[in-house]
């Protein structure tokens, strides 16, 4: 008998012998067919918690996504301390929110930010952990719930400016390490009200830190301690996420305490493996753009399968879901992964090499 979605997904991560790899995500995976299904407009979804668990909702129920996960733009953290965002309310065209206003300007800045002891309150952190709960109630016994955080690093990028915070990287790391260090204690207290209010898993997206912009050596002194002190104090499940070239960090990254790690197209599943060996889980990378978006599903199908060959766990879009992904593409994705990814497949394989 079939393993039910959620039961697949969620037991991979307690080492249940699962029935076949999941196809299911931890990102943003918003689609224009569900926004004409429900007759939203994209603005109006990120600060709606009924709009936001809908859209949720939809991925499974359009092309049978194996899960449900919000939010779907990186700026609830950053909104939440203070920074000021643009929703783009009027604009009729699909553009995430952003960050127009930040809050850090100069180096002394950086490590005065404080946390509030109801940093829960504040911001769209009401609206998100709003739309979990009602996602528990509408399809959380079918599918699993995901949420996801920005890491600090990442994070710190929305919060000052990005091309300042790479330099002192390198010219005072101490003070960003600080800074970091302050915001992974957001992250380490509103993951437990994730929790509580319906999230299932919790993804770490540190998407600002791969081997294309930060050396293995950068990562391991400024990214991976504030990484290990976060995953150190959250609960099972938790998944780490990186964008870009992860080869050279992956090793780094299976070390940070994550039970799972996501990773993008960049990366080379074949050497990733070598690296970190048969056990650890790996979750990933159907291209989002390229394939999911400008592909064919022959094309898709094709990129599911290299994944499955490259050994991953579970079948992922290799960062969000582009709104405009054709639904004939997601459901490509979703159906090679439960026709050909059979019990331990990918695993099995790797075994037998």
């Amino acid at each position: 008998m079939a393993m039910s979605i959620r039961d697949r997904v969620l037991g991979l991560f307690s080492g249940q012998e699962v029935d076949r790899v999941a196809c299911y995500s931890g990102m943003g995976n918003v689609t224009t067919a569900g926004l004409a299904e429900y007759g939203y407009k994209f603005p109006s979804i990120h600060g709606d918690p009924g709009k936001m668990a809908n859209m949720a909702a939809s991925s499974y129920r359009l092309f049978g996504f194996e899960c449900a996960v919000v939010p779907f733009d990186m700026c609830v953290e950053a909104e939440a301390l203070g920074c000021a965002m643009n929703a783009y309310e009027d604009v009729n065209q699909l553009l995430y929110p952003t960050i127009k206003e930040k809050i850090i300007h100069s180096n002394d800045e950086m490590t005065r930010i404080t946390i509030p002891g109801d940093i829960h309150e504040r911001g769209r952190f009401p609206v998100v952990l709003e739309a979990l709960r009602l996602l528990k109630n509408d399809v959380g016994n079918e599918v699993p719930i995901g949420s996801w955080f920005l890491g600090p690093f990442t994070m710190a990028g929305q919060l000052m400016d990005l091309n300042d915070l790479f330099k002192l990287c390198f010219k005072k790391p101490d003070q960003v390490n600080s800074m970091l260090d302050i915001l992974s204690d957001l992250i380490i207290a509103m993951v437990p009200r994730y929790r509580a209010a319906g999230a299932d898993y919790i993804v770490i997206r540190e998407m600002g830190a791969p081997t294309d912009v930060l050396s293995p050596r950068t990562f391991r002194q400024v990214i991976k301690p504030h990484l290990e002190k976060i995953f150190r104090s959250i609960p099972s499940p938790k998944i780490l996420h990186i964008c870009g070239d992860t080869n050279l960090i992956i090793g780094q990254m299976n070390d940070v305490g994550a039970e799972a790690v996501s990773v993008e197209t960049k990366n080379d599943l074949v050497k990733s493996r070598e690296t970190i060996g048969i056990e650890p889980l790996l979750f990933g990378n159907v291209d989002a753009y390229n394939i999911l978006v400008n592909g064919t599903p022959e094309a898709v199908g094709e990129a599911v399968l290299r994944s499955l060959a490259g050994g991953v766990d579970a079948v992922w879009p290799a960062c969000d879901i582009w709104p405009e992904a054709p639904l004939a593409n997601l459901k490509a994705m979703v159906e090679t992964t439960q026709k050909y990814g059979a019990s331990n497949w990918a695993r099995k394989t790797r075994a037998d090499q």
